[in-house]
């Protein structure tokens, strides 16, 4: 098994993590393992840009990785003018 060393966490991320294990009834290691799978292996949800944008809950902070790929298309054609 890999281990990980998470350095410079803020106190009141330390304090929340131990809160969560101690209402989850595991140790803070468990807790942390838990989180890490939760978010880590759950698959990134794709969204075109014109969906993003047309959210409007993505307006302050987008949290989702946007789709690109489209528009790499359009920046390779040529431009007539």
């Amino acid at each position: 098994m890999v281990q990980l060393l998470v350095r410079n966490l803020e106190p009141s991320v330390v304090q929340r993590l131990k809160e969560r294990a101690r209402l989850h009834g595991i140790p803070v290691e468990e807790e942390h393992r838990r989180i890490l799978r939760q978010v880590c292996l759950e698959p990134l949800e794709r969204v075109s840009l014109i969906d993003f944008l047309r959210n409007p809950a993505n307006a302050i902070v987008p949290t989702t990785e946007l789709d690109l790929s489209r528009s790499r298309e359009l920046e390779s054609r040529p431009i007539d003018f």
